[in-house]
């Protein structure tokens, strides 16, 4: 068990966000475009879903709002918040690595 499991897993959405801000601080309109796009279209966030993240995520210290333009939040990812989704990218990893490991049958 790592130093981040109370953190661990990350939601499909939560992994997409912190993503998304892992590149560069952004707005929610952004982060909803960069989640759709990163994830091939599979990850479509709503607002109300994506400010939920947003106040789970600035609660545990994952995020940090670091301006305001406008109506616009603009969020980025903190460096507790770069290991926790380094260590999710490590655990994803390993499933997919195992999962290869597989013979399928259909």
């Amino acid at each position: 068990m790592t130093q981040f499991a109370k953190y661990l897993p990350l939601s499909e959405a939560t992994f997409y966000v912190m993503l998304a801000l892992s590149q560069r601080p952004l707005h929610g309109y952004a982060i909803m475009q960069q989640a759709q796009a990163m994830s091939a279209g599979s990850v479509a966030l709503g607002p109300g879903t994506l400010y939920g993240i947003f106040g789970t995520l600035e609660k545990q210290a994952l995020i940090v709002k670091v301006a305001e333009e406008e109506r616009r939040k603009i969020y980025a990812l903190t460096e507790l918040g770069r290991s926790v989704l380094a260590e999710q990218v490590r655990r994803l990893e390993i499933m997919v690595n195992s999962a290869r490991g597989v013979t399928w049958k259909r």
